[in-house]
């Protein structure tokens, strides 16, 4: 018998410490109000280090806050960041995304 309700795939939160504090750009998509279609969206801020690893196979999100750019109307203090979406702003040598596994 397994542990994870089948309705929903696994999840497993966690912190990264060299993840923490660094400045990042994400971008992402989401809803355009009033419509059925979506739009791209993009922020920057600092990650906390917090992480959450949902899926089979996992897709790691990092949690974002001190957004100093986001989209317009965005409500929110934080946002969670694919890390395929993920770039690191602070180490201008590391272009790539985080590999997130």
């Amino acid at each position: 018998m397994s542990s994870v309700n089948d309705d929903q795939a696994p999840a497993r939160s966690g912190f990264d410490a060299e993840m923490a504090g660094k400045r990042a750009e994400c971008d992402g998509g989401g809803p355009v109000a009033g419509t059925r279609i979506a739009g791209r969206e993009e922020f920057v801020g600092t990650l906390t280090g917090e992480y959450v690893d949902h899926g089979d196979p996992p897709w790691r999100w990092y949690r974002m806050v001190e957004l100093s750019e986001k989209p317009e109307g965005y409500q929110w203090d934080s946002v969670w960041c694919e890390s395929g979406n993920l770039y690191l702003v602070d180490d201008s040598s590391n272009t790539d995304a985080p590999n997130g596994q």
